[in-house]
């Protein structure tokens, strides 16, 4: 994995701003460690920072590949897992590779040969850009799913992108400003954000599954995936067998690498199904012991309280699916202080307040495990394609008529400032968000309404709360160099599991049912049967005491930016609560008041040290 940068200017010379774009590019130092590189032509310019995972001598960019007197330059942040295949067709057609198997020069081959019309070739993750010197254009791509990042910013003569808004920031053309609609972002989305949108003002991001074509005329915006519905036609036995065909290749290609792959495992039964997938490949092709590694909080254990969100804690299935499987596990424990300290370093990572300490342990946990490795394998995106959560179960959430995860809204109002609330507009915000999703349903005619209500959750699940997920992963994991990989979200898995019917996905009446029938005989029969838990927190009383005092020493700072944001009276009272009076999560499964306290704590630096300006 790697941070990509660049800038397009139709009228300037850029030859001569190159020390523009190295600092844009250093601005994404964390992201590639391992090496940098620039481009620059009197019209276009382009950065990379490089995390060598594949190929160290071949990779090297930004790559140039040039047809007659005219070139192609690509600039690349991701990983093909298919790069042996294409570069097979691709030599059959008469092309030539200089690299050993660098999947860079593999994907700009492919662009060169199919222009856009590649991207649905491709199978894996990745975000990239293409200056064609001919053309004099710019195409930017991002893969199916969104795994991986990219945003842009149109300017009155060009178009400046990155890997990570910090990199636009610093061009001299941007201002740090946040219009009404950024602020709904913040204060009625977050810590999700729209598809597509930036939140600072001007700046956006390529959607999943979209491309971006920028010239000297327009700047076009098109989508190359979509999911498709229509009947399932394979039985249960057919279904169980291609689910878990689909599952243990998509584990097997993401192995490939030049550097070490662990996984990260919580015990639970996603996290557990990748690693014995991959621990199985591991013994296959002598690559030695697998080594795992999780998470968990300082006397959690004496602290930790079961909800339906969160039936058990994670420690003792920790332990027994690493020795059922035969790995090399390391356990982490983060300490109260160090998770309230790294809320800014999250923060700093996302350039935006996000999902708190949720966020900042999964920072501190990503920097210990990049001391041992450089390539992880995750388990997001099986609670979205299978149907995992709660909301997918739960007849109130089923007909919420809104988004499921994002709760106690009328009450997180009241610690918002009258003048802010009325120029947002929450409540509007939120429903024509979601009214707007549903309209990009790809609907099954004569479905049954309940099956058609749950494949609109479906889709809501994998365009937001997925995505939200899979930013979070990527930035707290790319802050320290550390490349990690998602196979639930190969695409042919989530194609083909998106029409599975309802009564299939829950066969023997438990959720994700059909993927316990496929890991039968791979994951440990107690895991199979475990209850879902989430990725867990801490139930320490001292982070919310800690919380408390420093949101309160921030907002009795009259110069504090929340201050016009808030009702202040409002703010004193909620932090004078004894005990998490929401009930449930204010957002997704986790995110309760000490959460709360955190987000808003983030808020603050976050206006403070990007300077925000409230326009």
């Amino acid at each position: 994995m790697c941070g990509i940068t660049g800038w397009i200017h139709w009228k300037k010379d850029l030859t001569k701003e190159n020390h523009i774009l190295s600092r844009m590019t250093e601005a994404l130092h964390n992201r590639g460690p391992d090496d940098y590189g620039y481009w620059i032509s009197p019209r276009a310019a382009l950065g990379h920072r490089r995390l060598v995972v594949v190929d160290p001598e071949g990779g090297i960019q930004p790559m140039t590949r040039k047809r007659g007197k005219y070139g192609y330059t690509i600039v690349y942040n991701g990983e093909l897992y298919n790069t042996l295949g294409l570069r097979k067709e691709l030599q059959g057609l008469g092309y030539q590779f200089e690299s050993r198997h660098s999947d860079t020069e593999t994907l700009l081959t492919a662009f060169m040969e199919w222009g856009a019309d590649s991207l649905l070739r491709l199978n894996g993750i990745f975000a990239f850009a293409v200056f064609d010197e001919l053309e004099q254009s710019l195409f930017l791509a991002r893969d199916r799913l969104g795994v991986k990042p990219l945003f842009y910013y149109p300017t009155k003569d060009g178009l400046l992108f990155a890997s990570e808004p910090k990199s636009i920031l610093i061009h001299p053309e941007v201002t740090p400003a946040v219009e009404a609609e950024g602020l709904a972002e913040i204060f009625v989305m977050g810590p999700s954000r729209t598809p597509g949108h930036g939140v600072f003002k001007g700046m956006y991001e390529v959607k999943q599954g979209h491309y971006i074509i920028c010239n000297r005329e327009t700047i076009q915006k098109r989508r190359y995936w979509q999911l498709k519905s229509k009947v399932h036609r394979d039985d249960l036995e057919g279904t169980v067998r291609r689910v878990k065909y689909l599952l243990r290749n998509a584990v097997e290609r993401q192995l490939v690498s030049d550097v070490g792959v662990c996984t990260l495992l919580s015990g639970g039964l996603d996290s557990t199904a990748l690693t014995a997938f991959a621990a199985d490949a591991f013994k296959k092709n002598d690559r030695g012991p697998l080594h795992t590694f999780s998470i968990d909080y300082e006397d959690n254990d004496d602290f930790f309280l079961a909800n339906s969100f969160q039936p058990d804690s994670d420690s003792k299935w920790v332990d027994y699916a690493s020795d059922y499987l035969g790995t090399v596990h390391h356990r982490r424990v983060v300490k109260i202080p160090d998770l309230t300290e790294s809320l800014m370093g999250a923060m700093r990572a996302r350039d935006l307040p996000g999902m708190a300490d949720v966020d900042s342990s999964l920072y501190l946990f990503c920097k210990e495990i990049k001391k041992k490795a450089t390539v992880a394998l995750s388990g997001e995106a099986a609670d979205e394609i299978f149907g995992g959560y709660p909301w997918f179960h739960n007849e109130e959430s089923l007909n919420s008529d809104s988004f499921p995860w994002i709760r106690s809204l009328k009450d997180r109002l009241k610690i918002l400032s009258p003048d802010l609330v009325s120029l947002i507009q929450p409540e509007d915000y939120l429903r024509n968000r979601y009214q707007e999703t549903l309209a990009e349903v790809p609907i099954l005619e004569g479905e049954e309404p309940l099956e058609a209500r749950r494949r609109e959750i479906f889709y809501l699940n994998i365009i937001w709360f997925m995505t939200t997920l899979l930013d979070r992963k990527d930035r707290m994991s790319m802050a320290h160099g550390l490349e990690v990989r998602v196979p639930f979200c190969d695409h042919r898995l989530v194609e083909y599991v998106w029409n599975i019917p309802w009564s299939m996905k829950t066969c023997g009446g438990r959720e994700k049912g059909i993927l316990r029938n496929a890991l039968s005989g791979v994951v440990p029969p107690k895991i199979i049967e475990r209850k879902k838990s989430p990725y867990p927190k801490t139930h320490n009383p001292a982070y919310t005491k800690i919380l408390k005092k420093i949101l309160t020493e921030k907002l009795a700072d009259h110069n504090s930016p929340l201050l016009p944001l808030v009702n202040s009276n409002a703010m004193f009272s909620l932090l004078k609560m004894t005990k998490d009076e929401y009930g449930i999560p204010w957002f997704g499964q986790l995110m309760s008041t000490p959460q709360l306290y955190a987000y808003y704590i983030q808020l603050d630096s976050w206006l403070r040290e990007y300077r925000i300006k409230i326009c």
